[in-house]
């Protein structure tokens, strides 16, 4: 054991209030809030503890909403102010930078993130065009149609192509599917077209992001940081929530199990979380509380950063065990109850009134209570935040294109790939009406085609695209274990296998949510009736 409190084994120094505050590794993935009003030094703390965690070796995720958190790629500048901090709090201030890799979905500011409309799904992609229910299902069948005809849908004009098609056959696509009105297909492609002018066509195609780019480490053991610029794509705060939740089920879907850890192998830090909730259908509400609640034993630990803790639903409040809430302003009756109700999750410390404390914060101050050994919180403490060893603050336009320059995944995603899929089949059948047969099920587009099955050249050598097999009934699963479990096969447990939703390429975030509820809970009931409900589902699912 060391004596100095900035390097104590196992724990990330938060501050120093009567005595020095730490967050125990171990409990990092145990998930997390930073609260506070505008400028109550929400950023900083957000900032010392991804310099911790990338410390202790575990990777790091955050959206840089004002472009602040781009000064983790540069060492500090020993201000003033943070020396003083640094005296008062009993530590050495040490400038440092950190290993730091840029993203921006719009390819400026860092390397593009991109995924196909495939993995993010119907449900994900509903709420991003703000579809009401009767237009959602007709995406829904959108998708039915492409599993069916073995049609891949990679980017939005795949998507466009596949709409238009559905549009020229809507009466007879009724018949097999259900009502498809030609002004809901219209809404869907107005929709599609906003989408498109806000830059979402860039977000949407090939090469598809993959995860396991964000858990790297450098050759010092240090976590790698990634940050993603959001300035700009907050201006389409539906993309913003959707993408990030869509990365967050990417890795609910691509991790396997591992239990409690020493540490967490990759953290996240959504900032400005109440994007993330406002306006939910409940089916997505659902899905997320789901995958907040089981990425735990994924080793992934999620921290919500924003204003008002009323902006995050209790049900996802409750899965938030580390705490650090800044200075909150009671000037209005909704002020004051989220101050109430800030207080009241704490565990209470005798010496002060946590309620009236919280509006009396400094700036860098803030109200801490982190998880003990055991997984209880500790005693509310009121805590001087620690300086960060980076620079606090936005980096210059050089100095990020110098980052970029030398990142270690320079040109793996650069370049845009578009291999034949939806737009190009399409294409190449045009509008001609095709007889039935008795192989192939009733299409206004003849009988289903397979995927590509070859090794196609990609940025990370030969890809394998399994041919598109027609769809089947799903089996009832016979035995096993609890929803981990189910999920953990279903993701193929540290293979990284994902399962296929029968296009080709992997199921969506709703899909495998959903699944993995239905399918725990026949494995539990086991009776006839119950997989009768979970074939229903999962045939639904099948899209």
């Amino acid at each position: 054991m060391t004596n100095d409190p900035a390097n104590q084994p196992g724990k990330i120094l938060i501050g120093k209030g009567d005595a020095y505050q730490y967050l125990e590794l171990s409990l990092g993935n145990r998930h997390g809030l930073v609260a506070g009003a505008t400028g109550t030094g929400k950023t900083v703390t957000l900032q010392v503890l991804a310099e911790g965690f990338s410390n202790a070796g575990a990777a790091v995720f955050c959206a840089d909403v004002k472009g602040d958190l781009s000064g983790l790629a540069m060492a500090g500048e020993g201000k003033a102010p943070f020396m003083q901090r640094a005296k008062d709090i009993g530590v050495t201030y040490t400038p440092d930078r950190f290993p730091v890799v840029f993203w921006d979905v719009f390819g400026e500011q860092g390397h593009p993130v991109r995924a196909t409309v495939s993995e993010m799904g119907p449900v994900l992609l509903a709420r991003l065009l703000d579809l009401n229910d009767v237009q959602e299902g007709v995406l829904n069948i959108v998708f039915r149609i492409a599993d069916e005809q073995g049609l891949l849908l990679l980017d939005l004009k795949d998507l466009r192509a596949l709409l238009a098609m559905v549009l020229d056959n809507a009466s007879e696509l009724t018949k097999q599917y259900g009502n498809v009105a030609p002004a809901t297909v219209g809404a869907i492609q107005r929709q599609l077209l906003v989408l498109e002018n806000q830059g979402a066509d860039k977000f949407f195609g090939e090469p598809a992001l993959s995860i396991e780019d964000f858990i790297r480490t450098d050759r010092d053991g240090r976590g790698v940081i990634n940050v993603l610029a959001a300035d700009k794509l907050m201006r389409s705060p539906k993309l913003y929530a959707t993408f990030l939740l869509w990365m967050l089920s990417e890795l609910f879907e691509t991790l396997p199990e591992v239990g409690d850890a020493d540490k967490p192998k990759l953290v996240f830090f959504f900032d400005e979380a109440h994007l993330l909730f406002d306006n939910a259908p409940k089916n997505l509400m659902t899905a997320i509380e789901q995958v907040v609640r089981l990425i735990r034993s994924k080793g992934v630990g999620v921290y919500f950063v924003t204003q008002n803790p009323l902006d995050v639903p209790d049900v996802v409040l409750g899965q938030l065990g580390n705490r650090a809430q800044h200075a909150l302003r009671a000037f209005t009756p909704r002020d004051q109850k989220a101050v109430k109700a800030a207080a009241d999750t704490f565990r209470a410390n005798p010496k002060f009134d946590t309620g009236e404390v919280i509006t009396q914060l400094g700036v860098g101050e803030a109200l801490v209570s982190m998880l003990e050994k055991g997984g209880t919180p500790a005693v509310v403490a009121r805590t001087l935040i620690a300086p960060p060893g980076s620079r606090v603050g936005p980096i210059t336009p050089e100095e990020r294109a110098a980052v970029v320059a030398a990142s270690p995944l320079r040109g793996k995603y650069d370049a845009t790939i578009d291999r034949e899929s939806a737009f190009e089949v399409l294409n190449k059948r045009g509008t001609k009406m095709v007889e039935k047969t008795q192989s192939a099920p009733a299409s206004p587009w003849g009988a289903p085609q397979a995927g590509p099955s070859s090794a196609e050249p990609g940025p990370w050598g030969p890809r394998t695209v399994p041919n598109v097999p027609p769809a089947q009934e799903p089996q009832t699963p016979s035995s096993g274990g609890g929803i981990l479990d189910t999920i953990g096969g279903m993701i193929g447990g540290g293979s990284g296998e994902r399962p296929s939703n029968g296009r080709g390429n992997r199921m969506s975030t709703g899909e495998l949510i959903i699944r993995s509820v239905a399918q725990s809970a026949a494995r539990s009931l086991g009776t006839q009736i119950t997989r009768a409900i979970l074939r229903n589902v999962l045939g639904g699912m099948k899209r």
